[in-house]
């Protein structure tokens, strides 16, 4: 399975979530790899604490092998390589954890024939290897989401192939959710250039699913909140759920949310469940992101628009 997460802007949480999402599946036994195609800004080897790797590799990195200039992009075992002592270990039936990192210093480049035929073989042969590819690309529109979209498109991917899964994460903020449904569905935004790559419309929709960060409750104005900051944040909720629907960013397309957690506000990095058992992160966001794992595996609770 290929799980594509884009954003439009940085700071949404998407990497941090991804690489969370991608912690939690290998708990649940599949094998994951982690592709950082965030090519201006590869940053998930901060997030598993592997400080050669905090702004991506020097030459070798998936940026380099796009543009042709090493034959095979570096990989590591996560769990090998983190300085984090707690997620060295690999429980009894967990799968693989593998980073492709990005490259330091890379930027974004036009777009070409070949660039696009060696995704495609790297795509191919990342799927043949693990349970799930989990891409995390570049905010905004940007090489690396118009070359997966040809890399994926109907042209090129036999219908018979593993699922395609394509994730929008967002900020739970009124500027958050407008950027958000304008890079879906704007001029030249994602949907466009899914058609452009081949798809259709229903076909394309059917794969994108968002995913709502950072969202408040009432602890996010203290242990003790007014009945006014109560009656405010529920008001300010609805509003936002009134207008991700008018931008076609509603419950139907929602594959989940995850919480304020001062843990990724601050750190940006992996939950594990002794983080909540030393009470330094919530229950509720490593819930937030095993439901998230749950619901990209379920065929049946993907469903289309």
């Amino acid at each position: 399975m290929m799980v594509f997460a884009s954003s439009d802007k940085g700071g949404t949480g998407r990497s941090v979530t991804s690489c969370n999402l991608a912690y939690r599946l290998s708990l649940q036994g599949y094998d994951v790899a982690y592709l950082d195609f965030d090519f201006g800004s590869p940053t998930a080897g901060a997030i598993f604490e592997i400080s050669s790797l905090e702004r991506g590799t020097v030459e070798d990195g998936l940026h380099s092998y796009i543009l042709g200039r090493v034959a095979k992009p570096m990989r590591v075992d996560i769990r090998a390589a983190t300085e984090r002592a707690d997620m060295k270990t690999r429980p009894p039936g967990s799968g693989r954890l593998m980073l492709y990192p990005g490259d330091m210093g890379g930027a974004e480049f036009a777009l070409t024939k070949p660039h696009i035929k060696r995704a495609i073989a790297f795509f191919d042969q990342v799927e043949r290897e693990f349970d799930v590819c989990i891409v995390d690309l570049s905010a905004g529109r940007s090489s690396a989401l118009d070359m997966s979209l040809q890399a994926i498109s109907p042209n090129v991917r036999l219908r018979s192939a593993d699922p395609v899964r394509w994730l929008l994460f967002h900020r739970w903020t009124t500027q958050h959710v407008i950027a958000a449904s304008g890079l879906l569905f704007e001029k030249n935004g994602i949907v466009s250039c899914a058609v452009n790559a081949g798809f259709t419309v229903p076909e394309f929709t059917g794969l994108v699913r968002t995913v709502r960060t950072a969202v408040p409750d009432a602890t996010a104005f203290g242990n003790k909140a007014a009945p006014e900051q109560e009656a405010w944040l529920r008001e300010s909720d609805d509003i936002l759920k009134g207008l991700a629907k008018s931008r076609h960013l509603g419950q139907d397309l929602l594959a989940g949310t995850t919480p304020l957690e001062p843990m990724l506000l601050w750190r940006e990095q992996v939950i594990m469940d002794v983080d909540v058992k030393r009470n330094l992160a919530k229950q509720a966001t490593t819930d937030a992101f095993d439901k998230l794992a749950q619901k990209v595996i379920d065929n049946h609770a993907w469903e289309g628009f």
